[in-house]
């Protein structure tokens, strides 16, 4: 675990919804210590590059979990700095409304480290897809 997730965990807990409860194997651990695989490999992925939801739940060891990494993202304490605009959607397409401020935004940041955006995708050299999709 990294230091800098140990130092935000009370507050990644504090902005967690309580656990769902049921008898469901598909119950979703929400807790700070079941998104720290999510948060490391975002932190992972290189300035200039950019990968999916879903490569990234496959290499958080969570296969099948996109949405929990958005939901990881949306929950993460900013004092994480997390790179948060370097996962898109599937195919390189910024999930973001296109004209949204956060589009714009995720647009803008992407292009100020270098990464080729042209009709709300991600050119593909820049993709790092964490081994066989």
């Amino acid at each position: 675990m990294s230091p800098l997730i140990r130092r935000a965990r009370p507050s990644a807990r504090s902005l967690l919804a309580p656990p769902m409860r049921g008898g469901s194997r598909s119950v979703i651990d929400r807790s700070a210590a079941a998104l720290e695989p999510i948060w490391n490999v975002v932190c992972a992925i290189p300035r200039g590059s950019a990968s999916t939801y879903g490569a990234v739940a496959r290499a958080a060891g969570l296969p099948g979990r996109a949405r929990l990494v958005g939901f990881a993202l949306r929950v993460a304490p900013a004092e994480l700095n997390l790179p948060w605009h370097r996962v898109v959607a599937a195919q390189g397409r910024i999930a973001f409304p296109r004209g949204s401020q956060h589009f714009r935004e995720q647009v803008r940041r992407l292009r100020a480290e270098g990464v080729r955006v042209e009709k709300g995708r991600v050119a593909a050299a820049a993709l790092e897809l964490f081994g066989p999709p």
